[in-house]
């Protein structure tokens, strides 16, 4: 009989990690960090100890102790898993056929970090090159090891980086494959002058997974390019899993194709986010392109500055496509050029290629070092630079894609008149209160316009990333699985009430135990 383990995604927003076992097949449905999980223990200046490997992880219990999947070179001593033996999420898994990655967010990948470099990865391509590039432009964490590990050694019982050795690459099995050569050529490039990459093979994902299970994929609208839905056939019917999607946004019609092909699966279980729930919410990525559009043709002669979530490239290419309607250049920064130039070579139908598209600049903060990336970046597209001197001196010109954590470039750019547009998420914790009191305080202190950042404004500048609970309801009635398990929430029981009348038996898991079908 399949089983499913939730080890992450259950009564919280994100943090999914879903086991699917049936027979001799062991598939994990993302492999995501738990924001809710770690922020009882870590915070910015806090956090887990890369010199002891997988202990914190395990005390703090943002992983579970599943014997047999983990980076070995990631366990402290050889006595480590005597430890876990007797606590209730200890298991051993012999294998894993691989992880289903439904996007590039990292409370859906990040945790993939800590598991073999053997295990596979079965997502898109615009995920996997998205996840390249954020890795190479971070700096190294044991943490963000997603798709190439740097390998590690203990040396006087503390963990550390093995010298020069190279990055160990984990195999992928593209969806939509084979991956082009400029992609395929990206995806095995270290991005490190000092080390090489020991390249895994990269395969189309073909029909099957596992032992024989057929595997599915549908394409899904996300606030992240490259999302997808999946359904995974087993001896008991079809599971599907919907990862984030929503119907709001510029690509939609991909949902809906998605969800009448998972209908006409008619699988016996569905998981299913539900992220907002009660939250009504209708505003649309074209409702943010208006008020936007509005709000810069307004600011004639100012610098705009666009702020928006990261990664978030759709929002991205809406203020490049109102920068080029305002006679402006849309000026990035360099991991933002990175990323777009990665996502191109994965999409070049989708993606523009900033080295021949007009409208784009890369924007240069004055610091003492770039990184091996970076050179080559600036070395492809050196006449797109700009820096704040340029910017100071013609302001109209621009719009600045910036965030709060840019935000003290202001002391390089000011005086000049300038409009702030907030578009991203409100802020929904403490510490993102705090850092929205900070940015406040910025953008007064240089006499900064802003809009966004208050209630009033005559349209939306953020559009949610997840369909609303009205939305999410009409999805689910129209896949009708004979069970739904709603995950990626913290509010299972609005599922219960609204779906109550529909013959849809509603499952909501229990903490340490598997849920049969």
């Amino acid at each position: 009989m399949p089983e499913l383990y939730f080890y992450g995604g259950r009564n919280e927003i994100g943090g999914n990690k879903i086991l699917l076992v049936d027979g001799a097949t062991r598939i994990f449905l993302d492999f995501g960090i738990s924001f809710k999980v770690r922020s009882r223990y870590f915070e910015e200046f806090l956090n887990p100890r890369p010199g002891y490997g997988l202990n914190d992880f395990f005390q703090t219990e943002m992983l579970p102790p599943l014997q047999g999947i983990y980076r070995f070179d990631l366990e402290p001593d050889a006595g480590f898993w005597d430890l876990w033996k007797h606590k209730g999420l200890y298991r051993t898994l012999d294998h894993v056929d691989g992880v289903l990655l439904s996007h590039a967010h990292v409370d859906h990948t990040g945790s993939v970090s800590f598991l073999r470099p053997d295990i596979p990865l079965y997502t898109t391509a615009l995920t996997a090159l998205i996840s390249k590039a954020i890795q190479d432009s971070a700096p190294t964490d044991m943490e963000r090891e997603l798709v190439y590990a740097v390998p590690r050694e203990s040396r006087d019982g503390v963990l550390r980086t093995v010298s020069k050795a190279p990055l160990q690459q984990r195999p992928l099995r593209v969806l939509d494959g084979p991956l082009s050569l400029e992609a395929e050529r990206f995806w095995h490039e270290s991005p490190q002058a000092t080390r090489s990459m020991e390249v895994s093979p990269v395969e189309a994902a073909g029909e099957t997974i596992g032992a024989g299970n057929r595997l599915r994929w549908f394409p899904v609208d996300h606030s992240i390019y490259g999302a997808t839905a999946f359904a995974v056939e087993t001896s008991s019917g079809w599971v599907a899993y919907t990862g984030d999607l929503r119907l709001h946004g510029l690509r939609g019609e991909q949902t809906r194709q998605a969800v009448a092909a998972l209908a006409a699966l008619e699988p016996t279980v569905l998981l299913c986010e539900g992220t907002r729930g009660t939250d009504m919410n209708r505003a649309t990525e074209q409702g943010v392109y208006d008020t936007a559009l509005a709000i810069v043709q307004q600011a004639a002669g100012k610098l705009v500055f666009a702020d928006f979530g990261p990664r978030n490239v759709e929002r991205l290419l809406i203020f490049h496509e109102i920068a080029r309607d305002t006679g402006r250049r849309l000026a990035v920064l360099n991991k933002d050029g990175y990323l777009l130039e990665a996502m191109h070579y994965a999409a070049p139908d989708e993606v523009p290629d900033i080295a021949s598209v007009p409208g784009f600049a890369l924007y240069q903060k004055a610091r003492a070092r770039v990184s091996g990336w970076e050179k080559k970046l600036l070395e492809r597209h050196n006449p797109r630079l700009v820096d704040a001197g340029e910017i100071r001196r013609n302001p109209g010109a621009f719009i600045l894609c910036f965030s709060f954590w840019d935000i003290n470039e202001l002391a390089s750019l000011a005086p000049i008149p300038a409009v702030y547009i907030y578009s991203s998420s409100e802020a929904y914790d403490e510490d993102m209160k705090m850092d929205r009191r900070r940015l406040r305080n910025w953008l007064e202190h240089f006499d900064v316009m802003v809009y966004g950042l208050d209630e009033g404004l005559e349209g939306p500048l953020h559009a949610s990333g997840h369909a609303s609970g009205t939305e999410l309801v009409d999805i689910i009635r129209e896949i009708h699985p004979q069970q739904l398990v709603p995950v990626h929430t913290e509010d299972p029981q609005f599922f219960l009430d609204a779906l109550e009348q529909d013959g849809i038996e509603v499952v909501l898991p229990e903490p340490n135990q598997p849920l049969q079908f």
